[in-house]
């Protein structure tokens, strides 16, 4: 642990007293003094001058909050998630979520929270979505699922901010690697460090080492939908090599000279193998009728732009609704730009231009967004990924992918 805190000294070494969980986790955060309000970046907690003033049992409370920021990656994943919104993101709406996990953690934990604070149940309530109590939200919620429903609904989205606002809300994380110098932890390892604490702390019973096994945000559920896209894309613009006649294997060459050396039959032929030197295509099917939500259409986007970016693939988009109204090819360069032009939206959906355009074009791989609410037509020869805003049944052919935001 590297505290140069003078004022959080006295908190950090209550809290190992009486949470013996987040006392684990404090010893790889770093702690310091800063001039303005109390906040994290990264692995950094920095106290500002109002710190003083609290009463211990709040300075502990505000200790621990802040620990479990930097021990859940929460810059970190705040920074992902504003990568694959653009535009759309706000800070706010994620550090809202993040905030009102860790408080309902913390009070339910026995913890004493400064006030004003927002806590879970009162943030779902407020957006509108139901939680029958503190520990079902916690059990169904972590940070970036929340976030992504917070944003669904920009009405929602800027009512929660003027709610926020007349709560007193302070907007205490800031997105990004931390402002110093020096190693960080990799995911895995606060992975590992989050799974030492709590079982230090449900062996001491107390603090939040009782809570662990409830809470989705330290051990989310499911992979992120983007995460198993990825996967999905890398495993279909694979480079095979290919057998090649014109070159023979190098086993065979040993077999045929070692036959040569003692004058025995010679082998059969074994053709070797070469990369094909083609460059992996990826066409993104866009359904745009009147069933496919604007955050959908956002997220495919940047996913589209970051696939263009990350493999080297050539991307192209299609987009569609009874027929392809779209077409371009993603520049990795300036697909943020891209993203501006407008498509018209609306309509039903029929895959067969689609099919039939993206065919032409000879895929690696064909991503449709779509809600699947249209036959289906014959398998094509390429592979396809069905990315759907809600669980649907499977179609005949390609792999289907769930991609809703609740």
């Amino acid at each position: 642990m590297t505290v140069h805190s003078a004022r959080a000294a006295q908190a950090i070494a209550h809290l190992g007293e009486i949470d013996a969980a987040l006392a684990v986790l404090a010893l790889w955060c770093r702690h310091r003094d800063g001039t303005g309000p109390t906040g994290t970046q990264g692995e950094v907690i920095s106290y500002g001058p109002g710190f003083d003033l609290l009463a211990l049992p709040e300075q502990v409370g505000l200790v621990a909050h802040h620990v479990l920021h930097v021990a859940l990656r929460h810059s970190a994943r705040s920074a992902g998630l504003a990568e694959r919104l653009g535009d759309a993101f706000d800070p706010a709406l994620f550090t809202l979520a993040a905030d009102g996990i860790i408080n309902e953690t913390l009070v339910l934990a026995g913890h004493a929270i400064p006030r004003p604070a927002i806590f879970l149940t009162e943030l779902l309530a407020e957006a509108g979505i139901p939680a029958p109590s503190a520990v079902a939200a916690l059990e169904r919620w972590d940070a970036d699922r929340l976030a992504m429903a917070l944003h669904s609904d920009p009405a929602r989205a800027k009512r929660l901010q003027d709610w926020a606002r007349r709560r007193g809300f302070n907007d205490d994380l800031k997105t990004g690697p931390p402002d110093e110098t020096g190693s960080t932890q990799s995911a895995a390892d606060w992975r590992n460090q989050v799974l030492r604490a709590i079982a230090a702390g449900r062996k001491a019973g107390s603090g939040i080492g009782r809570l662990g096994a409830i809470l989705a945000d330290l051990a989310p559920d499911q992979v992120p939908w983007e995460v198993r896209l990825r996967g999905l894309l890398a495993r279909a613009t694979a480079e095979r090599p290919r057998a090649s006649w014109s070159r023979p294997a190098r086993p065979f060459l040993a077999r045929l000279a070692e036959a040569e050396r003692t004058g025995g039959a010679v082998p059969v032929f074994e053709p070797g193998y070469r990369r094909s030197g083609h460059r992996a295509r990826i066409v993104v099917g866009l359904d745009t009728s009147s069933s496919i939500d604007p955050q959908s259409l956002r997220l495919f986007w940047s996913e589209a732009g970051g696939i263009a970016r990350r493999s080297g693939a050539e991307v192209h988009l299609l987009a569609f609704d009874e027929a392809v109204h779209a077409s371009r090819q993603f520049d990795p360069a300036t697909w943020r730009d891209q993203m501006r032009d407008q498509v018209r939206t609306g309509g039903g959906t029929d895959f067969t231009d689609l099919f039939a355009q993206g065919g032409r074009l000879q895929p690696s791989v064909l991503v449709v967004l779509t809600d699947l609410d249209a036959p289906v037509p014959a398998a094509p020869g390429f592979p396809v990924i069905w990315a759907v805003p809600r669980p649907v049944e499977r179609p005949p052919f390609g792999k289907l992918l769930v991609i809703g935001n609740e």
